[in-house]
């Protein structure tokens, strides 16, 4: 583990700056944009623009990697973020904030594929794992940091904004000074949703009705706290306790699902989140929102992972990277009707929206779980989940899909 650190640790470094910005930075939006008079409306609207324009960037990002190099590529997309944390700074309309969302949703899935191919290339087989559990970690406290740091004292209502830029342009620093050198990349095939659906109908339909579910209590957590009386410190510390939550459940959730058929797992996770919701929805009292969306977070980020792992296990070897890639795709493709409906619906039934939306949800996959496990059984042989921090989810998930690759290899051999 040392070793993998130390050979690694720019792009680690620079990949923990630019988790920490990204999470301060989508807080900071919506808790700011509510200060700023905007309606729930225009913040899901504005919000929705991240998964829209990660929709086009992880298409295109991979092939302009390819074509023009890594840090390259690193250092432009890195250039642009920072550029669109100035502009949220400078401006105070809806529509230049989308526009620099958008532009956020192209640039830091490219950042995620730069870096996750190149710790990839740079890592050896026997260390990979170490690696992803290293990356998973960062993946997790990262966001969980930023969104914390919303809290912080800013009398002139700039500071974190300066913060977000400072720390994304010191992101590029360590891999332009570390002396690595870069990988040889090829963009990876795509898989189509159909070839995918066709394989396992459960992982298709169960990633993207989660990741509204997801995305939904995560942009709209700390809006439904202000809503509730919270300050904005109180605010995102409930949404740092959410993430904290869901990291710390990932790896015995997966374990579990390592030694069960998985659909079990995913139905239990749901019930649980439906209990978690319902039990909110009765009580609506502010003191129940951290401990109540601390179970719903634990119960639905893991969700990810296990339908990926569900969906990989009835894959060949070779076609690991390409589902990969495509279950992303679906991950940015659900979040996009999270962030939307998220925001607008925590005013609905006098308060009770997100936590129904959360319900409704969990029991769609519950139904769609049962029949599948109804209607087919089990793969026998099956692989390892590999834990995944789908908020700052690697585009397209090569690391985690190589290691899954190679170890179907590995066992094949």
């Amino acid at each position: 583990m040392q070793r993998a650190i130390m050979e690694n640790w720019a792009l680690f470094l620079g990949m923990l700056m630019l988790m920490i910005a990204n999470g301060l930075l989508v807080t900071l939006l919506s808790i700011r944009g509510a200060g700023l008079g905007f309606t729930p409306l225009t913040i899901s609207i504005m919000q929705a623009c991240y998964p829209l324009g990660a929709l086009i960037g992880t298409i295109t990002v991979p092939h302009l990697i390819e074509k023009v190099g890594h840090i390259r590529v690193f250092s432009a997309l890195a250039s642009l973020v920072s550029i669109a944390a100035i502009i949220h700074l400078l401006t105070s309309d809806p529509i230049s904030w989308s526009a620099m969302r958008f532009m956020a949703g192209i640039c830091f899935p490219g950042l995620y594929v730069v870096t996750e191919s190149w710790l990839n290339a740079k890592s050896e087989n026997r260390i990979r794992a170490q690696v992803l559990s290293v990356y998973f970690i960062i993946q997790t406290l990262g966001p969980a940091a930023g969104t914390a740091m919303v809290g912080f004292p800013d009398p002139s209502g700039n500071l974190m904004f300066g913060i977000v830029s400072i720390l994304i342009s010191l992101a590029i620093v360590p891999l332009l000074l570390s002396g690595i050198r870069a990988p040889d990349f090829s963009a990876p095939d795509r898989m189509s949703v159909t070839k995918l659906y066709r394989v396992s109908p459960m992982a298709v339909m169960g990633i993207v009705l989660m990741s509204i579910a997801v995305s939904a209590w995560f942009i709209a957590l700390p809006l439904y706290g202000l809503q509730k009386g919270f300050t904005e410190a109180q605010a995102s510390g409930a949404l740092v306790v959410a993430m904290i939550a869901a990291g710390v459940v990932q790896y015995p959730v997966g374990w579990i699902s390592d030694n069960i058929d998985r659909r079990y797992v995913v139905i239990g996770l749901c019930f649980v989140a439906i209990l978690a919701a319902v039990w909110m929805a009765v009580d609506t009292s502010p003191s129940r929102i951290i401990i109540g969306f601390a179970v719903i977070a634990a119960m639905t980020l893991p969700v990810y992972s296990i339908l990926a792992a569900h969906a990989n296990d009835q894959l060949k070897p070779s076609q690991v990277i390409a589902a990969s890639g495509t279950m992303v795709f679906l991950l940015q493709f659900g979040q996009v009707f999270g962030m939307l409906l998220g925001p607008n619906v925590t005013a609905m039934g006098d308060g009770r929206g997100l936590q129904l939306l959360v319900a409704v949800i969990s029991v769609g996959v519950i139904v769609i779980a049962v029949a599948r496990r109804v209607s087919r059984e089990a793969p026998e042989e099956t692989g390892e989940v590999l834990a995944t921090g789908i908020l700052g989810a690697a585009q397209p998930g090569l690391l985690q899909a190589e290691v899954i690759a190679a170890s179907d290899e590995a066992e094949r051999e």
